[in-house]
């Protein structure tokens, strides 16, 4: 007999009306959900390099308790959710997630009036690609920042973080 995993419910979105674009992870992992902030995991790099396309005192952003850097990052423009709200999944691999209930991501439009454009990080998410679509926004796929991608150097990552950044308006510092 196999024990029910139990139903794990993600973070509420960081968006407001002035979120010009919105990275879409798939569903937090552990680390992230304990810490209940997104990107939590010490080894990811997401904060790193937002921080180091978006600032000239990428370290200065680093430093900054996760409330602050949330508020930082919206202030930039830059949104974050998940395409799943909730799923059942032991550890923090996408491949584990099961059960998953999708983020109603169609509501972007009303949140984030100002939206430009919709960046999935990683391959989970961009599954979702074709909902995201539907919006007429542009979407892209950027590489997963998650300690679990290490094909991808940082530099590669950086380097292709910065073309979807620019390719949406930004001018990065890096």
């Amino acid at each position: 007999m196999t024990q029910a995993k139990p139903v794990l419910q993600g973070l509420a979105p960081l968006l407001n009306a002035d979120t010009r674009l919105v990275v879409l992870g798939s569903f937090p992992g552990v680390a992230s959900l304990r810490a209940q902030q997104y990107y939590g995991h010490p080894q990811n790099q997401f904060w790193k390099i937002v921080a180091t396309l978006l600032s000239p005192h990428a370290a200065d952003v680093l430093a900054m308790p996760y409330a602050e850097r949330a508020q930082w990052l919206l202030a930039q423009g830059v949104g974050v959710w998940d395409v799943y709200a909730a799923c059942e999944r032991e550890g923090s691999l996408d491949a584990h997630i099961q059960n998953a209930q999708p983020n109603d991501l169609q509501s972007l439009r009303t949140h984030c009036p100002a939206l430009l454009a919709i960046a999935h990080n990683g391959g989970e998410s961009f599954k979702h690609a074709r909902l995201t679509r539907a919006l007429g926004l542009p979407v892209h796929r950027l590489p997963s920042t998650s300690p679990a991608n290490a094909s991808w150097s940082f530099q590669r990552k950086l380097d292709a973080w910065r073309e979807v950044f620019q390719a949406s308006g930004w001018r990065c510092t890096a």
